[in-house]
């Protein structure tokens, strides 16, 4: 990879606009870049879960593989050009392939489970909850920006939650622990 930065600040966003990749500057409030943080944070909390991971855990190489997709999602929102598309039905299909893979060796659920079940278990909850909103964002800003969305980064997002819940409910049980049940309070009769 070729020196990009020679410095890290540049001055250039100290009056509430940032660059796009393509050049184009927009308020940091702009929906684009409200989903690229958001992509942004879930890349970072897959970091915290993989550093939780030991190196030869067989889901390291999965998470691994997930943060340079987001890598490459966040780059597709950067250049906001309809022509740049990395995240492809593929990647999609793969995703789906893991999720099937990992949900195979899991009893089936009869309960919604709460967040917990041990700190890997939690982290991948928290990415979870974390994607949803990225996926939400992405959303809004293929309301208003019909060309400018990847409809399969959004796709990538949606079953990438899913597959962070199984990862979440696997770590719990590698953990010794088991899914963490909602206890539903009774409703007060009147």
């Amino acid at each position: 990879m070729s020196n990009r930065l020679t410095r890290i600040y540049t001055r250039g966003g100290d009056k509430g606009t940032t660059a796009l990749a393509n050049g184009n500057r927009v308020a940091k409030t702009h929906p684009r870049i409200e989903a690229l943080g958001d992509v942004d944070e879930l890349n970072c909390l897959l970091g915290c879960l993989a550093a939780e991971l030991a190196a030869d855990d067989p889901l390291a190489p999965l998470v691994q593989r997930i943060q340079n997709d987001l890598f490459d999602l966040g780059g597709e929102l950067a250049v906001a050009d309809p022509d740049y598309r990395v995240i492809t039905p593929a990647v999609v299909e793969w995703l789906e392939t893991e999720l099937d893979r990992l949900n195979a060796a899991l009893p089936p659920l009869k309960e919604f489970i709460l967040p917990g079940g041990g700190p890997a278990a939690t982290r991948a909850h928290l990415a979870r909850s974390v994607c949803r909103r990225a996926e939400r964002r992405a959303v809004s800003l293929a309301e208003v920006d019909t060309k400018g969305v990847n409809p399969e980064g959004i796709a990538y997002l949606n079953r990438l939650s899913d597959l962070l819940f199984v990862c979440a409910r696997v770590l719990s049980r590698r953990d010794g622990g088991q899914d963490v049940l909602w206890q539903p309070r009774q409703p007060e009769s009147a």
